[in-house]
Formats: C-alpha cells, sequence, structure tokens
C-alpha cells in the first residue's frame, strides 16, 4: 500500500518567506524518476512557487528549507554560498569516539557511481566539526556540524575515524540489532531479525538562518520514530 503524506503535519516553522519541515526518511527531496513522490512535489501542493533551499539525501531526516517567492530563495542561496546557514546534524555510529570534540579536515571527490572518498589529489575541502553527545557499549550519538556541504560529507568523514553510521552499508556502516545489545534476548522462531532502524542513522537536528526581516531563526526539529526508538534501546542496554 502506498505511503501517504501529508506536508502540513511536518512544518515546524513558517512566515511569509519560508517553511522549514522536518523531512521524514525515505522521501527523495526533488523530483526522482526512480520515486513516485518527492517532498517538492508536495511541497507545490501546499504552495504553488515553493522552491527547495537545499538537499537532503533520501534516508536522511529532519531539518529542510524550503522558500515561497524568488526573493527568498536568491536570499537563502546567498547564505549557503557565504556559509552562513548553521547546520547541525545528529549521527548514530558503529564504534566508540576516542574524543570529545573533533574537527575533521579531508578532501573529497564524488566518483561516477556517486559515492564519495577521500582524495588528496581531486578532492574539494572538506570540513566538520564533531562533539560526541552520548557514548554507549558500541556505539556512540555525535552532533556533526559541517562547514562544507560536500556530497556524503558526514558519512565519510565519521568511516574515516572508525565510526561509520548506523545501517550505512555504502560506508561499512553495520546495522543496529537488539540481539547485539540485549541481553538474554531470544529471537522469534523462523523469523529474522530486523534492525532498530533501517536507513542511514542521520538526522538533520537543526538548522540557523536569517529570514527576510533580518532576524536569525534556529530552527531543531525531533527525532523521527525510528531514530528515537534506536536510541531509547541504546540507552536502555547499552549505556555505559
Amino acid at each position: 500500500m502506498a505511503t501517504r503524506y501529508n506536508f502540513s503535519d511536518w512544518i515546524v516553522f513558517e512566515d511569509d518567506d519560508y517553511v522549514v519541515v522536518n523531512k521524514p526518511p525515505h522521501l527523495a527531496t526533488l523530483d526522482d524518476r526512480a520515486a513516485p513522490v518527492s517532498l517538492l512535489s508536495l511541497a507545490r501542493q501546499y504552495h504553488g512557487s515553493m522552491q527547495v533551499c537545499h538537499r537532503l539525501d533520501k534516508e536522511t531526516s529532519g531539518a529542510l528549507l524550503l522558500a515561497k517567492n524568488q526573493a527568498a530563495y536568491k536570499a537563502a542561496n546567498t547564505q549557503f554560498a557565504a556559509r552562513q546557514i548553521d547546520k547541525v546534524y545528529h549521527a548514530l555510529a558503529n564504534g566508540v569516539a576516542g574524543f570529545q570534540e573533533d574537527t575533521i579536515e579531508l578532501p573529497l571527490h564524488i566518483s561516477s557511481s556517486g559515492k564519495a572518498r577521500i582524495s588528496y589529489r581531486a578532492g574539494k575541502p572538506s570540513v566538520t566539526h564533531v562533539k560526541v553527545l552520548e557514548r554507549f557499549a558500541q556505539h556512540t550519538l555525535l552532533e556533526c556540524q559541517p562547514v562544507t556541504g560536500r556530497l556524503h560529507q558526514i558519512r565519510v568523514h565519521l568511516a574515516a575515524r572508525q565510526l561509520p553510521l548506523v545501517s550505512d552499508a555504502l560506508y561499512d556502516g553495520a546495522p543496529l540489532l537488539l540481539s547485539q545489545i540485549k541481553k538474554k534476548y531470544k529471537a522469534k522462531a523462523e523469523q529474522e531479525e530486523r534492525p532498530l532502524i533501517s536507513r542511514v542513522a542521520l538526522h538533520a537536528y537543526a538548522l540557523g538562518f536569517t529570514d527576510m526581516s533580518g532576524k536569525k531563526q534556529i530552527i531543531s526539529t525531533p527525532y523521527p520514530k525510528d531514530f528515537r526508538v534506536a536510541l531509547q534501546q541504546l540507552q536502555k542496554h547499552a549505556s555505559l
């Protein structure tokens, strides 16, 4: 059965010029031949001239900025180009971070297959600030602030620190299974165990931008159910 979406349910901020939504996972930001519906198409049903000011990967949830008119769209683009937009992501990673705070500076190159890799010869400068929010027995909850906005930047940078994201198979991130963290876990007979989160465990937690009146807006978004449940299970069964 097709998933039914209600764009207005996702709105966490709205004024005459901008909308910020809490994008659900598994929804493409832009129109895609492989997907029957996109966030942009739904946004334009809500407001006919809506434009997305940036994009999130299909599996990534969280804060996404849209503009209702061309002037607002241009103003947001100017802020993104000048790196004046504050972006904060929360990530569940495999492995226990050996640092409290870190700045990862590794150049990234996008291959013809669409996969990002570290390349000192062909890569573009890429910077991510990372802070530990919570450690678990075999996992870490991290706050990530990308200074640059390269494709898959957070995912590749964390994998380079031996902290690949949960369920990020593209960059060797293992899934999170309840049987891994819960003592005396009993699997259901003849039923394959499903991961606690079935997509890359990355959430765009907060977004800061300047609105058309010149006021700085900082908008945060709650975790979706899958991310919240995975984190709760780690807190319950794998806390240090």
